[in-house]
């Protein structure tokens, strides 16, 4: 019986052990976005959706074309990214960074279908996500 209780708070520890080290992780990548302005998130995704769907498979034509949303602002970044495939698909690429709220969200729509959608990361910038 005491075996018993003795394994069951090892387990307890080990497992509230483990939700502090993944949250941890999580408050150590610095708390923001890897994009803190619109000219960061502009010059970024061209490079980290190529790799995201090289992964994929799906290769340019020619390098991915951004341009800054209009409806962006200081706590909303916004880029879109058009270009087409070796096999002439429409490539779409949408980034979006809320620096309030410290998210990101990609979309990848080739040929008007979703390759990624609402990723929290793409290409290089996964490692370790």
């Amino acid at each position: 019986m005491k075996n018993k209780k003795i394994l069951v708070a090892a387990i307890a520890v080990a497992i509230v052990a483990g939700l502090g080290a993944a949250i941890a992780v999580v408050l150590s990548r610095g708390g923001g976005t890897r994009y803190e302005t619109q000219a960061e998130l502009l010059k970024g995704l061209p490079a980290a959706a190529k790799a995201e769907l090289d992964a994929r498979g799906k290769r340019l034509a020619q390098p991915l074309t951004c341009q800054n949303m209009p409806e962006a602002g200081l706590d909303r970044l916004l880029v879109r990214c058009t270009g087409t495939t070796t096999d002439r698909q429409q490539v779409q690429v949408f980034g979006t960074a809320l620096t309030e709220r410290k998210a990101e969200y990609y979309t990848i729509l080739v040929a008007g279908e979703p390759l990624v959608k609402n990723a929290r990361c793409l290409g290089a910038d996964c490692k370790g996500e």
